[in-house]
């Protein structure tokens, strides 16, 4: 019900180029650029400017996306009244979410609806981030769960809706023996002497990891790098220095290293949401998924 040629104008602002674009609607480049003239030329206005080689939105593109996004969530809310004639016990919901809370929330969201509702088919990828946005855009997945950062929906954006699940605190991670290992708590500037494990790659925790050092009161001395948190805990068992995980971060069994709860004001957390285009909530399907992922957090 409305035109394709918005959609893909709607994710060119998000990719930023033809191809990046002509990838994530699985279209070629050349489709998308067609598209793109034909939606100017219908709408007697410049979409596109030159920028090298990248291309910018124009201002009457940007008027238009206003009205793209309003119109977007109008007919999701129109699939959502049609939708709700019918049971909503068939259909389909589809996930997509960062590792940890794939395994922590996702997968138990995902078993609680096949027990519930086992005529909905639920799918389940992993997925980074930064990438929910334009993967809830172009239609492939309909709830992603993410840490916020950079490029993540925001909660004011008029295309999605961004519920909270929950608020993860942060564990000091020290080897087995470690002065700190018998303590039931601490505070984290009784590690600041330590040498530290970062992970630069893994942005949000390494951001978050600086952050909390810095409101302790002190720099860590980052003297090792590893993203994976099994090559993060390798490194702490053996004594190359401590670290932080986020508590729903798996772990190596018996592997040499103690999770040290964090105590005192400013205690370092992550905040896991769920993100839904703005007016799909009320689709059954997905409104299924968004109470068993609220459950599955409820348990944590």
């Amino acid at each position: 019900m409305i035109d394709r040629r918005l959609e893909t104008l709607r994710v060119l602002r998000e990719r930023g180029t033809v191809t990046a674009t002509a990838e994530a609607l699985h279209l070629t480049p050349s489709t998308v650029s067609q598209q793109l003239r034909q939606l100017a030329r219908d709408l007697g206005v410049e979409l596109l400017e030159a920028q090298g080689r990248r291309v910018r939105l124009t201002a009457a593109a940007h008027t238009v996306l206003r009205h793209a996004d309003a119109l977007a969530a109008q007919w999701e809310r129109a699939r959502a009244d049609l939708a709700a004639h019918r049971t909503g016990a068939a259909g389909q919901v589809r996930f997509c979410s960062v590792s940890s809370a794939l395994a922590a929330l996702v997968a138990p969201a995902a078993a609680r609806l096949r027990e519930e509702h086992p005529g909905l088919e639920v799918r389940m990828s992993e997925k980074e981030s930064e990438d929910a946005a334009h993967l809830l855009l172009s239609h492939r997945y309909d709830i992603a769960v993410v840490i916020p950062s950079v490029g993540t929906p925001a909660p004011g954006d008029a295309r999605f809706a961004v519920r909270t699940l929950l608020d993860e605190p942060q564990d000091l991670l020290v080897p087995a023996g470690h002065p700190l290992a018998a303590r039931g708590t601490v505070r984290l500037d009784e590690a600041a002497g330590e040498p530290w494990i970062g992970s630069p790659e893994r942005t949000d925790q390494h951001r978050l990891m600086l952050a909390s050092c810095a409101s302790a009161g002190f720099a860590p001395r980052i003297v090792h790098e590893a993203n994976e948190w099994f090559a993060v805990s390798a490194l702490v068992a053996r004594g190359f220095g401590v670290g932080l995980a986020p508590r729903l971060a798996p772990l190596p069994p018996d592997d040499g290293v103690v999770r040290v709860p964090l105590r005192g004001e400013g205690v370092p957390f992550r905040r896991i949401i769920a993100c839904v285009r703005r007016g799909s909530d009320r689709q059954p399907p997905i409104a299924h998924g968004l109470r068993a992922l609220r459950a599955a957090a409820r348990d944590r």
